[in-house]
């Protein structure tokens, strides 16, 4: 059928279509010419009209419908052989104007249709392509974890003195090594976790927990980081200076890993020398975590799109990122029915904070 259109007009006469509307044509025709002039068939051309605007050519369509007219005005005196009146001359006009919409309707819904399939066409070569994009990156990211992991226990193998003695200078760049890789592979699986949390869905092992627990454990595995950043983590539970307890139902190990992107984002944007305060403030229907830094704000116009998927602001802080560490964040919490937001500090600095539903205190 497509491939029909798309020919030239010579090619029509051989289309069992353009041979079928010949035929109406003619059927009307022998109509009109049988029947006094008081007798309008005009109105039956919409058929043939209606068929060669779907199977024929635009320009088939536009010369069935002016011959139509044609013959319909041309029945008024032909074969002549009773008086026309004014009621039949004006029947045959409403007639003539009926077939002009209808052909020009019917080219209108042609060219929508056109568009609509050429956009359907469009639509699922971008989503064929997504998924190819979807399938390269997640294949690639996982295949990429295998030789970092292996260069990781090489470099801790050094450090042990496996492959001999190794000096304190030396012990100080296999240090810095190690901590590059493991950055690296952290951005290979938060990149992997990303792509599959899209395709498959958030997987959650939802259990009760304490976010603070979840917040000093983190706090101690990040020890390390802050150390070689200078940066000071101090831990607050809002306007109480007794320990609390924030009860949620939610992931452990996902938790973690927003709390962990969170810190890691404010120690990484920190000058050096400066203090990351963690600030928990429990409360009856919501538990709510905050994590400030003193480091560069964040443009206002940027605010909205932090936790995009691969968003990279035009300043010093975003330009920093990956832009899939927020997203992943703002994945795992959305997860767990929660919102996740950044807003600016005065006079300098940034605070990320999520709020998780609260439950009941839980008994000893």
């Amino acid at each position: 059928m497509l491939q029909l259109r798309r020919g030239s007009d010579a090619n029509y006469w051989q289309s069992s279509t353009f041979w079928l509307v010949v035929g109406l044509f003619a059927v009307v025709l022998f109509l009109e010419i049988l029947t006094p002039p008081d007798y309008v068939f005009g109105y039956l051309y919409i058929g043939p009209i209606l068929l060669a605007s779907a199977h024929l050519s635009r320009k088939i369509t536009v010369q069935a419908t002016l011959a139509a007219c044609i013959l319909t005005l041309i029945n008024v005196w032909l074969p002549g052989i009773e008086l026309v009146k004014a009621p039949t001359i004006a029947s045959r006009m409403i007639a003539t104007l009926a077939l002009i919409v209808t052909g020009v309707l019917s080219d209108r819904n042609r060219l929508y249709q056109q568009t609509l399939l050429q956009q359907q066409t469009q639509l699922e070569a971008q989503e064929k392509l997504a998924s190819t994009r979807e399938d390269f990156a997640s294949a690639l990211t996982h295949d990429l974890k295998t030789p970092l992991l292996g260069a990781i226990e090489t470099l801790k193998a050094f450090q042990n003195g496996s492959f001999g003695l190794v000096q304190p200078s030396q012990q100080s760049v296999l240090a810095m090594m190690v901590r590059s890789h493991q950055t690296t592979l952290q951005m290979v699986e938060t990149l992997l976790d990303v792509y599959r949390n899209d395709n498959e869905g958030l997987q959650l092992h939802l259990a009760t927990i304490d976010l603070v627990g979840i917040v000093e454990e983190v706090m101690t595995a990040i020890t390390d980081l802050a150390a070689s950043r200078r940066v000071h983590i101090s831990l607050h539970y809002g306007a109480s200076d007794f320990r609390q307890f924030l009860w949620v139902t939610g992931d452990t190990l996902q938790l973690q890993r927003v709390m962990f992107n969170l810190l890691a984002n404010a120690i990484n944007h920190s000058p050096r020398g400066a203090k990351v305060e963690v600030v928990l403030e429990p409360g009856s229907s919501h538990q709510t975590v905050k994590v400030t830094d003193h480091g560069a704000g964040i443009k206002a116009d940027e605010l909205p799109h932090l936790f995009e998927r691969f968003y990279q602001g035009q300043s010093d802080r975003q330009a920093k990122g990956s832009g899939l560490g927020l997203y992943l964040s703002r994945q795992i919490i959305e997860a767990h029915s929660g919102t996740i937001w950044a807003e600016n500090r005065q006079p300098t600095g940034a605070t990320f904070a999520f709020r998780l539903p609260a439950l009941p205190p839980q008994p000893y």
